[in-house]
């Protein structure tokens, strides 16, 4: 079968013979079967289907076809400068953005941000992306960041923050009521939310950005259980203010303890798991055991790319270890062998599609193959790599096997994003260049010598280190200074 080359918009397509995962309730896993996509939905799912007449037909045998994966949680206005901080701890990440360099990034840098970051997800299969978008410093800034998520055809949610304010403070101002009347006005395409930290202080200053959430109508994501910084006094002042609802999504969850677990099961909110990050950062040890035992649902997401990778496979596959490896150490340390996993790849394969879709209230039209939600679709194949034969287990393939580079074609509401390895439609050189003005702005404005000691940066000691917000002077024993 030779390759097609043109997939003009509303253009029925057609994946044949590939092993369908269909992440649905009955975790079927269909071979060979065909996906039948007919303008944005998936029409029919089956073997050997007919299919409408000039239907493009993608030869998927030898592949795997997937849900498109769901990144809840990624500050995308941070790409540009990728791997900047990979030797960073979660202090230094703390001083450079929040306490020194942050209000450094005009509206003009998060776009370049958000634009290089929204073409690597779709380039790595994931279609709907959660940008995390806390550098918001002005409504110019905020506008900046839709902007270039609407230029790339992905699916995007927008949760706007800004670590430079109060939560309480921005979320009041004018300006910020009108941007949301302005830019979301039901394009399926780009959802919203508010993305703000609570820093335990009793007097609870962040109550005010939960009640404009509330008049809103929209969801609340926040990082909980970072050590030093948020924690169980943060998720009581929520419980206690009636805060906690089942659209709250709780970034990391980590150094929290049985009590927040258990206010968080018991308001039905979910977990949103960075554990490349948290295993490297030090926000706390990856906590999926504990939502496991908890019954909290799980998301995966890769949190910035100035440490970490822009793909869920590394995700899927950073969990599956941290995992694995606290239950060996947990049985050793009891003179105790593990003889079974408890955590399977068919799980984080779950979370990292249809979990992704229940965190952002998404579950009826995304994260699963099924006849009728929306056509955002994954195929992996690729023919000129060893390691994509023999394919004997699926989800095994997809968590420990497969790479972004495997990622054949891309489809995001029945449109074909990427094919045969290469992008569809998206200006890559534009897009460097973009960045590339971003990274000279930065290093002018910061100096020479300030931006390469930020690569290894000394711990200032005047700072104020795991906990980095200024519009509290509230400090307990787990906010800390040198």
């Amino acid at each position: 079968m030779s390759e097609p080359t043109d997939f003009a918009v509303g253009r029925p397509v057609v994946l044949r013979g590939g092993i369908v995962l269909t992440m649905d309730d009955a975790k079927r896993v269909l071979s060979p079967a065909d996906v039948l996509v007919v303008d944005d939905t998936i029409a029919a799912v089956g073997t050997d289907l007919a299919v409408p007449e000039g239907t493009v037909e993608v030869d998927a045998s030898g592949g795997i076809v997937m849900p498109g994966m769901i990144d809840t949680h990624r500050h995308m206005w941070q790409t540009a400068m990728r791997g900047y901080g990979a030797d960073w701890t979660l202090t230094q990440y703390f001083v450079w953005y929040y306490l020194e360099w942050g209000r450094t990034f005009r509206p003009e840098d998060i776009y370049a941000g958000n634009l290089l970051s929204a073409i690597e997800a779709l380039e790595a299969g994931v279609t709907t992306t959660v940008d995390w978008s806390h550098g918001l410093q002005t409504v110019q800034h905020a506008d900046a960041a839709v902007d270039a998520l609407q230029t790339v055809p992905g699916r995007f949610v927008l949760a706007y923050g800004n670590i430079q304010q109060s939560p309480a403070e921005w979320t009041a101002a004018p300006e910020f009521r009108d941007f949301v009347n302005r830019r979301f006005t039901g394009d399926d395409m780009l959802g919203f939310q508010i993305a703000f930290d609570v820093t335990g202080d009793p007097d609870f200053p962040e109550k005010p950005a939960f009640e404009v959430a509330r008049d809103l109508g929209v969801p609340v994501t926040t990082h909980a259980g970072v050590w030093g910084a948020t924690g169980d006094d943060s998720i009581r002042l929520m419980h206690d203010h009636g805060f906690m609802t089942p659209e709250n999504v709780y970034v990391h969850s980590a150094s929290l303890s049985d009590d927040s677990y258990h206010r968080i099961a018991a308001t039905g909110g979910s977990a949103s798991v960075s554990t490349e990050s948290e295993q490297s950062a030090g926000q706390g040890y990856p906590p999926t055991w504990k939502l496991r035992a908890h019954g909290i649902p799980v998301s995966l997401s890769m949190d910035t790319s100035v440490w970490q990778s822009g793909d869920l496979f590394s995700a899927m596959r950073a969990t599956l270890g941290a995992d694995r490896s606290r239950e060996h150490l947990a049985a050793q340390a009891r003179n105790d062998t593990v003889t079974h996993c408890a955590l399977r790849a068919e799980q984080v394969v779950e979370w990292a599609t249809r979990g992704g879709a229940e965190a952002l209230g998404r579950d009826a039209t995304l994260g699963s193959v099924e006849v009728g939600k929306k056509a955002d679709l994954v195929l992996i194949k690729n023919d000129s790599s060893p390691v994509m034969f023999p394919l004997l287990n699926p989800y095994g393939h997809v968590a420990f096997q497969a790479q972004r580079g495997d990622v054949h074609t891309v489809l995001v509401n029945g449109r074909v994003v990427k094919h045969n390895h290469r992008l569809v439609g998206v200006d890559l050189a534009a897009a460097r260049r973009t960045v590339e003005r971003t990274v000279e702005h930065l290093r002018s404005a910061i100096g020479e010598e300030a931006w390469e000691k930020g690569m290894n940066p000394d711990i200032p000691e005047t700072k104020i280190l795991d906990n980095p917000y200024t519009y509290t002077d509230y400090h307990s024993s787990a906010t800390r200074t040198r």
